[in-house]
C-alpha cells in the first residue's frame, strides 16, 4: 500500500498547441513508462483523429515512478487534458481528479484565450498551480515578456515559472522536483469505507465496460462486491489495474491514487460519470458531489443514409455517450430523412469529432441537418417551452416572444488585427463589454448570439487575424430577440432538415447564399425546380434548376414539320405532369450546405 505522502495527482493545462501532449510524452520518457523504442510522439493521444488533428480529445491519464533528490520514490498520476474550448468537461472532470496543475505556456505566443479559461477552472477546483514556459529554445521565445503577461493577464505570481523546452526534453528535471516539493499529497483515509470517484469509461469489445476511478477513501480490490451510490447497481469487480501508459493488472487500489475496473458491466446506463462506487458490504455513508452536469448548446440531427440502420446508429450512440458523457441524443423522425436522433454537442467542433466517430468506429454512414441551439419560446397561453428543432417551431401567431442564448466571448488578439476583429463581432450582432491590453496583445470581451456563433465565426475570426486569434466562450443569458423561421421549399415541398432559426434582417441573405448554394447541388430533373427560402407565406429568395432537354425530334431526320411539333407538344405535357409529381432527390451534400455556406 503506497503512502499518500509519497503521491501526486496533477494535471497538465493549457491552450491548443502549446505543448501539453509533448510534455506528457517526456514525463513518460523520463519516468521510464515507456522504453525509447516504444516512444512515439503524443503517445497519450490514443485516437487516430486526435493524431491526425493534432489536437487531445479524451482526457488520458499515466501513472509514473519518480525518485526524487531526497531518495523517496513517488507515484505521479498524470492526467493529460484537451485544450479546445468544446472539450472544456473533460478538462474539469480531470481537474476534480487531481490536487494540482502544470501550467503550460508557449513562450512564444503567451497567454491565449484557452490559458486563461483552463486556469480558472484548475483555480475553481483548488489546484496548487506551477506555471511552466515551454519551447523556450526556439529564437523567438521572450520568457521574460511572458513571464510579465502571466502576472498581469492571470495574475498568478510567475516570478518562479520553470522554462523548459518539452520537445527536446531540457527542465524536466525541475518540473518532476517542483511537482514533489510544490503540489499537496492528497488527502484521504485508507481505513474509511470505500469511496471511488467514477472519472470515466468506455466500452472494451472483451473487457464489456472500463472504468476509471479516483480513490477518496478505503480500498478496492479484486472481487470486491460494489454499488453504484447513484443507480444502486451492483457488481463483482473482476479486474484491477493502472496505465503506465501500458495496462497493468494490480490486486489493489487504495487512497489517493488512480487506475481502472472492470466488472463484466455490459449495459452502458450503469456507469453515470461522476458516480461514487462504494463497498457493498461496508457502505459509505454519503456520496461524493460528483461532477456538474453538462449543458448541450448545439443541436443537430443524425440520420442513417441507409435507414435500415436506425438500430445500429442508436447502439453506436449509447456506446460512444459512454465514452462521452457530455452529448446527448433522443430519437426523433424527419418526411425527408426517415427515422434517426436529435443529438446535443458542446460545440460545432465536438459535433464533427462525434460524427467522425460515429463514422470511423461503428462504420456508419450518417446524414447530418443544419445545427441549431436552444430557443425558449413564450407563447400566448402564458406556456414557455424550449425549441431544440427548427422544424417544430410552432404558428408565429401563437408565439408572444422568442429568446435566444447569448455567450460572454474573450478573444485575444495581436493589435494589427484588432479592427477585423473588432467589424466581425459587430457584424455577428455583438455589443462590446470591455478591451484591454497586456503588452500588444488586445484582450477584448464581447456579448454574442450563439446562434451566430456556431455557424462559422470561429474560422472567420481565423480569417481576419491570421490565425493569430484565439477565442474561448461561456454561456451568458437568454435575451429576447427578433427571429423567424427561415423554410427551404424545392419543387414546392418544404424541407424540414434544411429549416433554420435567423433574425429577421439576415434572414433574406442567408436564404439567397443557401438557394445559391443548393442550386448546384440539387441534380437536374426533365423539369424545371424551383428552390425557394420562406418566411412564413412569404418568399425571400428563389434559384431554379434549369430542365433537362431530351432531343425527341432527332429520329425526324426528314418529313413534314408536324410531326415534330406534336413530338414537341406531347414533351411539354409530359413535363408539365412530371412537375406535378415528380420528387426530387436531395443529395447528402445539401444537407451539409447549410454548415459549410458562410464558409465559402
Amino acid at each position: 500500500m503506497t503512502d499518500l505522502s509519497h503521491i501526486r495527482n496533477f494535471s497538465i493545462v493549457a491552450h491548443i498547441d502549446h505543448g501539453k501532449s509533448t510534455l506528457a510524452d517526456r514525463l513518460i520518457q523520463v519516468c521510464g513508462g515507456l522504453e525509447d523504442r516504444e516512444m512515439r510522439s503524443q503517445v497519450l493521444d490514443s485516437m487516430d483523429l486526435e493524431r491526425e488533428r493534432g489536437i487531445t480529445i479524451k482526457a488520458q491519464t499515466v501513472r509514473l515512478k519518480y525518485k526524487s533528490e531526497n531518495g523517496i520514490e513517488y507515484i505521479l498520476n498524470l492526467l493529460d487534458t484537451p485544450g479546445h474550448v468544446d472539450f472544456a468537461y473533460e478538462v474539469s472532470r480531470s481537474l476534480a481528479a487531481c490536487e494540482g496543475s502544470l501550467l503550460v505556456v508557449d513562450a512564444t505566443q503567451g497567454v491565449e484565450a484557452q490559458t486563461l479559461a483552463n486556469t480558472y477552472l484548475a483555480i475553481d477546483s483548488d489546484h496548487e498551480i506551477i506555471p511552466v514556459l515551454n519551447k523556450i529554445d526556439l529564437p523567438s521565445a521572450e520568457p521574460d515578456r511572458i513571464v510579465k503577461q502571466i502576472e498581469e493577464v492571470i495574475g498568478i505570481d510567475s516570478s518562479n515559472a520553470l522554462p523548459i523546452s518539452a520537445k527536446t526534453g531540457q527542465g524536466m528535471k525541475a518540473v518532476l522536483e517542483a511537482l514533489v516539493a510544490k503540489l499537496p499529497a492528497p488527502r484521504g483515509d485508507t481505513n474509511a469505507p470505500l469511496k471511488a470517484m467514477l472519472v470515466d469509461s468506455w466500452y472494451d469489445a472483451y473487457l464489456g465496460v472500463v472504468i476509471l476511478v479516483r480513490i477518496v477513501d478505503g480500498i478496492i480490490t479484486k472481487g470486491m462486491n460494489i454499488r453504484m451510490m447513484s443507480s444502486g447497481n451492483r457488481h463483482n469487480i473482476e479486474k484491477v489495474g493502472i496505465f503506465t501508459p501500458k495496462t497493468i493488472d494490480v490486486d489493489t487500489l487504495s487512497a489517493g491514487e488512480i487506475g481502472f475496473i472492470t466488472a463484466s458491466i455490459k449495459d452502458v446506463s450503469d456507469c453515470e460519470v461522476g458516480d461514487t462506487i462504494t463497498d457493498e458490504k461496508n457502505p459509505a455513508q454519503e456520496a461524493l458531489p460528483g461532477f456538474q452536469p453538462t449543458q448541450p448548446v448545439v443541436f443537430c440531427g443524425l440520420f442513417p443514409s441507409d435507414r435500415a440502420e436506425y438500430d445500429r446508429l442508436r447502439e453506436s450512440l449509447s456506446r460512444l455517450r459512454l465514452n462521452d458523457s457530455s452529448f446527448v441524443f433522443d430519437a426523433e423522425s424527419s418526411p425527408a430523412l426517415g427515422f434517426g436522433f436529435r443529438c446535443g454537442f458542446l460545440g460545432l467542433l465536438h459535433l464533427e469529432i462525434v460524427q467522425e466517430r460515429l463514422e470511423r468506429e461503428f462504420g456508419l454512414e450518417l446524414v447530418a441537418t443544419a445545427p441549431s441551439v436552444i430557443y425558449k419560446l413564450n407563447l400566448t397561453t402564458g406556456e414557455a417551452v424550449e425549441l431544440h428543432n427548427p422544424a417544430d417551431m410552432p404558428d408565429p401567431t401563437r408565439i408572444k416572444v422568442i429568446e435566444e442564448p447569448w455567450i460572454k466571448a474573450t478573444i485575444l488578439v495581436p493589435d494589427e488585427y484588432l479592427g477585423p476583429v473588432l467589424s466581425l463581432c459587430e457584424e455577428k450582432r455583438g455589443n462590446q463589454i470591455d478591451l484591454t491590453y497586456a503588452g500588444n496583445r488586445a484582450m477584448v470581451v464581447y456579448s454574442l448570439p450563439l446562434n451566430e456563433v456556431v455557424f462559422d465565426f470561429y474560422d472567420r475570426l481565423k480569417s481576419a487575424s491570421r490565425g493569430y486569434a484565439s477565442f474561448d466562450y461561456q454561456i451568458d443569458s437568454y435575451q429576447k430577440s427578433d427571429l423567424v423561421k427561415l423554410n427551404i421549399l424545392i419543387n414546392g415541398e418544404s424541407v424540414d432538415a434544411l429549416a433554420m432559426i435567423v433574425h429577421r434582417n439576415y434572414a433574406e441573405s442567408r436564404g439567397r447564399a443557401l438557394c445559391q448554394r443548393l442550386k448546384s447541388l440539387v441534380p437536374r430533373q426533365l423539369f424545371k425546380i424551383a428552390i425557394q427560402a420562406a418566411i412564413g407565406g412569404k418568399v425571400v429568395a428563389r434559384e431554379t434548376v434549369s430542365a433537362l432537354r431530351k432531343d425527341v425530334t432527332a429520329k425526324c431526320y426528314c418529313g413534314d414539320v408536324s410531326r415534330k411539333r406534336k413530338l414537341l407538344d406531347r414533351q411539354k405535357r409530359g413535363k408539365k405532369r412530371m412537375r406535378q409529381i415528380g420528387n426530387v432527390e436531395i443529395p447528402q451534400e445539401a444537407f451539409l450546405a447549410a454548415l459549410k455556406m458562410d464558409k465559402e
